[in-house]
Parts: C-alpha cells; sequence; structure tokens
C-alpha cells in the first residue's frame, strides 16, 4: 500500500497592517459570545483552486501569487487589525479571583502568520476519494489548538498548499475573536483587496456588544486559565461531502410541509430534520436515549435592535431541538423539521437575552469535551456564507474543506454547493461503523439520489 505524501513546509513569516489604525492602540476587550469560545479550537476552513494549466511548473506563478497574497494581507488586515495581535490576560488571583482576557492590537505582535507548503498531490487525487483524506487536515496551521493559545500563537495563519496541479489556501481564525459570519466576511474582504479595491464594501464593526449594564471589561470567575482550558481529541472519524442538488432540498422542504400540513418549514430545516433522524437511526440506540438536534444560529439580526452582519466577533448561539430516539423515528420528517422551525421561530431578542443574563450568572468557559453528545447531531457553518465568492487571482474555487479543528461524532458542516443555484454540501463527521451505516439509510440515500437524476 503506497504511502500518503506528505505536506512539506517551505517557508512562514508574519505579515503585519500595511499601517496601524488609531484604534488599533487600545485594547480590545471581549464580549460575552467570545469568552464563552476561549477552549475550542480554532476555526479552519479552506478554498481549493486549480492552477491555470500554463502554470503547473511555473515556479514564477506560484513566486508571483505568494507575493500577491502577502501584499494584499497586509492591505486587508489595516480594516482587519486584531487579526494581527495576540490575546493578553489579566489575573486577580483572590477577593474574588479573575481573570480578564482581551486582545492586545499594538504593533508589539508580530502579526499574522503566512506559511508556504508543498504537497505532491493532485486536486483529483483530494476529490476522488469517497471520503476526505486526512492529508486535507495538513493543510491549516494550528492543528489543535484552543483559542486560549492565541496568547502565544497567531489569531490568523494563512497556509497556502501548492499541488501539482491546484492550490489550496486554508485560513485558521482564532473562534474567541471571529465566528463563521465574521470569517467569511474576512475572508471575502482579502479576495476584494486582492482584486485591486481601495474601499472594501463591508467594513467590519469591532464595538463589542454587550446587554445593558454591562461591559466593555467582562472578568471571568477564575484564578489561573488552568481551571478552564481544556484539550479535546475526537475519536477515530470518517468524514465524508455529500452533495444536495437545488431539486433535492425542493422536494425534502415540499415533503417536510405537506407531512405536516404547514408551509412554514425552511428547506434548511427539512434538510437538519432528515440528517438528523439517519444518522440517529444509523447509530442504533435505545428508544429511550435522549437525543438533540443542534443549529448555530446568527443572533445578529435576531435581536432588538438588530446589531449589524459586519459585526466582528462571535455572535451565535447553538439552539438546540430535542426528543427520545424513539420519538424521532416513529414520527415523519415533517414531525421533526416541525420541532426544528419551533426552535428557531422561539430563538429570539427575549431568548438570547434570557441565555445571556443567564450566563453573566456563570460566566462559564465551554470545553469542547464536556458539549461532546454521542447521541447528537450539531449543524455548524452556513451554506448563506459567499465561499465560492472568493477569488484570489485563479478563478472560481473548485472546492471547500475544513481542518481538524472543532469535529466529533455527528458534526455536519453546511457549504453552498458548488454549481450554486441553492444547492448544499454537507461535510458529515462519523466513526467508521456509523458512517456505513449511514451510507445504507434508505431514507438517506433517497435524498442523496435525487440528486442523481
Amino acid at each position: 500500500m503506497m504511502k500518503t505524501p506528505k505536506v512539506h513546509q517551505i517557508s512562514e513569516c508574519f505579515v503585519k497592517p500595511e499601517s496601524a489604525p488609531e484604534e488599533s492602540k487600545q485594547p480590545l476587550y471581549l464580549g460575552p459570545w467570545d469568552l464563552i469560545m476561549l477552549s475550542v479550537h480554532y476555526i479552519q476552513k479552506g478554498v481549493l483552486f486549480s492552477k491555470p494549466n500554463q502554470d503547473y511548473d511555473d515556479g514564477d506563478f506560484m513566486e508571483a501569487l505568494l507575493a500577491k497574497l502577502k501584499n494584499s494581507l497586509s492591505l486587508t488586515l489595516v480594516h482587519f487589525y486584531p487579526l494581527a495581535g495576540r490575546f493578553k490576560t489579566l489575573l486577580q488571583s483572590e477577593n474574588p479571583p479573575s481573570c480578564l482576557v482581551y486582545v492586545d492590537c499594538s504593533n508589539e505582535s508580530p502579526g499574522a502568520k503566512f506559511i508556504h507548503a508543498t504537497l505532491d498531490m493532485t486536486v483529483s487525487d483530494i476529490l476522488s476519494p469517497t471520503d476526505v483524506p486526512s492529508v486535507v487536515q495538513s493543510f491549516f496551521d494550528h492543528d489543535r489548538a484552543v483559542n486560549y493559545d492565541g496568547h502565544t500563537t497567531s489569531l490568523l495563519s494563512i497556509q497556502v498548499t501548492e499541488l501539482v496541479d491546484g492550490v489550496f489556501i486554508g485560513c485558521s481564525v482564532n473562534h474567541a475573536i471571529a465566528d463563521g459570519t465574521s470569517y467569511w466576511n474576512f475572508f471575502n474582504m482579502w479576495s476584494e483587496v486582492f482584486l485591486g479595491t481601495t474601499t472594501i464594501s463591508r467594513p467590519p464593526i469591532f464595538k463589542r456588544w454587550f446587554p445593558e449594564g454591562h461591559g466593555p471589561e467582562i472578568s471571568l470567575p477564575y484564578a489561573h486559565p488552568d481551571e478552564f482550558v481544556g484539550r479535546f481529541e475526537a475519536p477515530e472519524l470518517r468524514e465524508r461531502v455529500f452533495h444536495f442538488s437545488m431539486e433535492s432540498l425542493a422536494k425534502l422542504k415540499a415533503k417536510a410541509n405537506a407531512e405536516y400540513n404547514t408551509t412554514k418549514i425552511s428547506s434548511f430545516q427539512s434538510l437538519s430534520a432528515l440528517i438528523w433522524r439517519c444518522i440517529t437511526r444509523a447509530r442504533n440506540l435505545p428508544p429511550e436515549q435522549i437525543t438533540n438536534c443542534r443549529l448555530a444560529a446568527n443572533n445578529r439580526a435576531r435581536l432588538d435592535p438588530p446589531i449589524s452582519e459586519n459585526y466582528f466577533g462571535n455572535a451565535f448561539y447553538p439552539i438546540r431541538g430535542f426528543t427520545t430516539v424513539g420519538e424521532l423515528l416513529e414520527h415523519d420528517l415533517g414531525w421533526v423539521a416541525w420541532k426544528l422551525h419551533e426552535v428557531v421561530s422561539n430563538h429570539n431578542d427575549k431568548g438570547i437575552r434570557g441565555l445571556l443574563e443567564d450566563w453573566l450568572e456563570t460566566r462559564r468557559v465551554f470545553q469542547l469535551g464536556q458539549l461532546v453528545d454521542p447521541f447528537s447531531v450539531m449543524m455548524g457553518s452556513s451554506a448563506r456564507f459567499n465561499k465560492y465568492g472568493i477569488d484570489l487571482g485563479m478563478g472560481k474555487a473548485v472546492a471547500l474543506r475544513s481542518g481538524y479543528g472543532n469535529k466529533m461524532s455527528g458534526k455536519v458542516s453546511c457549504y453552498p454547493g458548488h454549481e450554486g443555484g441553492g444547492s448544499i454540501d454537507l461535510e458529515i463527521c462519523l466513526p467508521p461503523v456509523t458512517m456505513c451505516a449511514l451510507e445504507s439509510d434508505h431514507e438517506f440515500m433517497e435524498a442523496i439520489n435525487y440528486s442523481l437524476k
């Protein structure tokens, strides 16, 4: 059996903002939704491009690309200056103990990391296997780092991995200062700067949102970070990307609405209900077992008054529907989808503020290992993010892939389908035995096959 080639790092450097904005001289304090995330992994997403045909063996192409990527990154960091910073913590060990974490945005930081690497594989080698090859995890920096590590590691790291006939650009961003909305806004604005714009279309807003009576500084009730920083190792997982066409999603939505005699269930709620049912069935759990389906809900538009989509920070919450395995599998798709519809509908300004008030009583930091639930499903990322609109001089990306960060059994990441039009790709992570059972599930494969007809 041939060994998979390894990624070889060629160079590493740090990139600073081209100029230091006045705001970067002040600390950036973290909001409640940021502080919660200090012990989970970095966001690791990336885009795979094909090289222009004539440039397969042209060293000048890569040299020019790397130079332009670094230069445009430096210009982009003028707008996104906290990504070039580092965390700092003020500790008070008694009366009572406290821990204040903030971003030092000053010019003392080395900046964002930029890595050039190579891999002797083709685009087809990455995309053609049934499962996502494990080497893809090596396309990202900060492997297994948790966000609190941002005291000593960069808050942003770009790794450019050159393949035989392609280029993968992996972006690792500290999840305690950015959620998916912020992450993809940065990536898209970098693309705009790369293409020559001097004024970006969506400038980030860094002023942190706090509930009334709180902020701008929120201390955590810990004497030392060891009390809230935990490390999580995922079990052995298979990772596959499944495609759902626009037609497939329309049929699922029509089916769910007809079964519950409504018109209010969305395509995504129908798809999430399908995935929850099918993964739960593949796990072969006892009927009395409680199971959850968590959805990453963007809080920005749900607040009253709403906050801007350009708000740069964390502004999401993992809302959940739950029931027993028996109920989930005894009822039809429409019943399950309606449960998720109700959860989404009830996540409003009042509910969000109530959750925040509860958190402010404890100020607990999430630990990934404590949140892992082998009986549940987590629907993360979003097909609404403009992921294929990123243009870094090589045309439209051919695929999206992610790193090791925040993966566990039942983690599902949503991407727009490559052809657009409302299609969706789901990146599903499951233990090998469960993935085999899912691949044989009639309800699941029937929905997949909609895409093939």
